[in-house]
This record gives C-alpha cells, sequence and structure tokens, in this order.
C-alpha cells in the first residue's frame, strides 16, 4: 500500500492527485488488477472527474456548496457538518482497474482528492490487488 499525503490549502478544493496514484500503481510492480483509492477521513473524499479543463472541479465545489451550504442549523457542535455531509455525498473511496501497469482512466478523466474542512494535511491510500 501506498500513502499519499495532502496538504489542502483552501476550506473546499478539488485536488489533482492522477500522476501520484499513477506512480503508487506503478511502484506496486502489478500489471493487472484493481487499484483502491481510499481518504480516511470523514470531511473528505475520492471521486474521479474531468481533468482537462479545471473550470470542472471548480463548478464541482460551487455546486457541492450550493446543494450543502455551509451554515445550516445544523446541530454538529464542531461547525463542519457541511463538510461531513459532502463527504459521504461523494464517497470516500475510487475502484480503478489496472491495466498494463497503469489506470484505465478514459482520455479527459483524473483523480481527484476532495477537500471539504481545510486547509489541512490529509492522506489517500493506494491499495493494489492483482488478479
Amino acid at each position: 500500500m501506498t500513502t499519499i499525503t495532502i496538504d489542502s490549502r483552501q476550506r473546499v478544493e478539488l485536488i489533482d492527485i492522477t500522476d501520484r496514484v499513477r506512480a503508487a500503481i506503478r511502484s506496486s510492480g502489478i500489471a493487472e488488477g484493481l487499484a483502491v483509492v481510499y481518504t480516511p477521513h470523514t470531511t473528505a473524499a475520492v471521486t474521479i472527474n474531468e481533468n482537462a479543463d479545471p473550470d470542472v472541479a471548480r463548478d464541482l465545489v460551487t455546486a457541492l456548496n450550493q446543494l450543502v451550504p455551509f451554515d445550516n442549523q445544523y446541530r454538529h457542535a464542531e461547525g463542519n457538518s457541511a463538510a461531513h455531509v459532502k463527504s459521504s455525498l461523494v464517497g470516500i473511496s475510487e475502484t480503478l482497474i489496472v491495466q498494463g501497469g497503469t489506470p484505465l482512466l478514459g482520455t479527459w478523466q483524473g483523480v481527484y482528492f476532495c477537500e471539504f474542512d481545510g486547509p489541512r494535511r490529509r492522506q489517500v491510500q493506494v491499495r493494489v490487488v492483482g488478479t
């Protein structure tokens, strides 16, 4: 397993980790199988989406902030309930097919770490299993 450390800089942001996930898969030495990309945080997530146009990530952040506003009469005392809801909506992991030692992604796809309660130092774990 490979652990990727991420230092987020904003309260809510999507960080492209595609190259780091590719490197973790390559270093596993497994050519064919599955890679699970997982974050062990309750106020963060992992998703796959377009990485050719940075406006897509910005639009996703805008839409999530509109769907789940920060101030919404939440009861959780820490004040980060919106981050917990966003994490549950997006999900804490993605499973990738590994083919030829690299993740099988579409032309425009990238892997993103989703920060919903930053800035913070975070971790993403990549586990590759051969088939």
